[in-house]
């Protein structure tokens, strides 16, 4: 009977990506505070331990200050999740994750994190994540939809400063 029930929720997860199953950079955009003006570069590619590597350097010439990684995909059902889980390694730096129940939207659902430069496991509560455009919340309350179509990664730290994040695997529980 328990390995039953530990087979069930095992299937309750959804991956929504692993590199190290030859997940690729398709449907993977990285967009700099350039179409802002600004001068940051970041960049992404997969690393030869299976992981997305995001790195570049944020700049606050002209009004910049950020970089963004986005995902896009085919909506998702996930009205039985409330828990996304990070598999991640960062330099040390803040990062905020976010997502999109629908692509259209000019904002998007997004939950702060700090990095501490070692293998982590970051589990971010659906309810948790706040509405923001711009680096601003706004009165639209906590995610409480039951679908997704975009997740992105952002480094916006107000600092001239130069970053790197691997990310290794994205899963709903």
């Amino acid at each position: 009977m328990y390995i039953l029930i530990l087979l069930f929720m095992f299937q309750d997860k959804i991956t929504l990506v692993d590199f190290l199953d030859k997940s690729s950079l398709d449907n993977w955009t990285v967009i700099n505070d350039s179409v802002m003006g600004g001068k940051s570069k970041g960049s992404i590619s997969i690393t030869e331990a299976a992981c997305l590597k995001f790195e570049g350097i944020i700049s606050l010439q002209n009004n910049g200050g950020f970089s963004s990684v986005r995902y896009q995909f085919d909506k998702i059902n996930i009205e039985k999740k409330n828990k996304l889980i990070l598999y991640l390694q960062g330099d040390g730096k803040s990062y905020q994750f976010r997502l999109k129940p629908n692509i259209d939207n000019y904002y998007s659902y997004a939950y702060d994190f700090k990095t501490n430069g070692n293998w982590q496991k970051i589990e971010i509560m659906l309810n948790k994540m706040k509405a923001r455009y711009r680096g601003r919340d706004i009165e639209l309350g906590s995610f409480a939809d039951n679908k997704i179509e975009e997740i992105s990664f952002l480094i916006a730290n107000k600092k001239d400063e130069a970053f790197k994040l691997l990310i290794r695997r994205i899963e709903l529980e």
